[in-house]
C-alpha cells in the first residue's frame, strides 16, 4: 500500500525520534552503570543515584519501543491457527484479537494516567540528588512523569496495532483487486470490451 508523501514523512520522522530516543537512553544507561562499577570497585564507594536513574530511563524505553516491536513482529505469537487459515481468514483473526487488545490498552492508558497524576507532588530522588549536587537545589521533577510512560506506550501501541490493521485492510483489498485483473490489467475481466 502506497501512502501519502506527507503521511509517509511523518510516520518516517515518527520512527526515527522513537529509534533515537531509545539509543540515546541505552548510551545514557551504559555511561552511568559503568560509572557505577567504576565508583564501586575502584573508587570504593557507590553512586546512590545511578541504580534509579538507569530503572527509570529502561521503563521508558521499554514503553517507547513496545510499538515497534509490535510493528516488526518481534512479540511472541501462536501462529498454528494463522497459519491454517487463508488471507482473509488471517486478517479477521487478527481483527478479533486486536479488539480486546485495542480495550485493555485504553484502560491501561486511563488508569495510568489517573495513577500517575496522584504523585503530582512526590518528586524523583535520583534527579533531586543529581540536580542538588550540580546546582544547589533539588530539580522538583514529579515522579509522576516515570509513571506516565505507561499511558504514553499504551497509547503508542494502540497506534500501531490500528495501523497494522488497516495496512493489513488495504493490502489484502489491493490483493483481492490484482486477482481480479486480467493480462490486460482490465478489472472487469472482459479485456476493455463493453458488453
Amino acid at each position: 500500500m502506497r501512502l501519502p508523501p506527507t503521511l509517509s514523512r511523518i510516520i518516517s520522522i515518527y520512527l526515527l525520534l522513537l529509534r533515537f530516543a531509545a539509543g540515546v537512553s541505552m548510551a545514557i544507561i551504559v555511561m552511568v552503570m559503568i560509572a557505577q562499577v567504576w565508583s564501586r570497585y575502584v573508587l570504593g564507594g557507590s553512586l546512590i543515584w545511578a541504580e534509579e536513574l538507569c530503572r527509570y530511563l529502561l521503563i521508558w524505553q521499554t514503553f517507547l519501543v513496545l510499538g515497534l516491536a509490535y510493528s516488526k513482529g518481534e512479540f511472541v505469537a501462536l501462529d498454528f491457527l494463522p497459519a491454517a487459515l487463508s488471507d482473509r481468514g488471517k486478517w479477521v483473526l487478527k481483527v478479533i484479537t486486536a479488539i480486546p487488545v485495542i480495550a485493555f490498552l485504553a484502560l491501561i492508558a486511563v488508569y495510568g494516567a489517573d495513577y500517575a497524576s496522584r504523585f503530582s507532588s512526590q518528586t524523583i530522588p535520583a534527579l533531586d540528588f543529581i540536580w542538588g549536587s550540580l546546582f544547589g537545589r533539588p530539580l522538583g521533577l514529579p515522579i509522576g512523569y516515570v509513571y506516565i510512560s505507561v499511558s504514553v506506550g499504551s497509547a503508542l501501541m494502540i497506534l500501531h496495532i490500528i495501523a497494522d490493521l488497516v495496512t493489513g485492510f488495504a493490502t489484502r483489498t489491493k490483493g483481492a483487486q490484482q486477482d481480479g485483473m486480467d493480462d490486460t490489467g482490465d478489472l472487469t475481466g472482459t479485456g476493455g470490451r463493453q458488453g
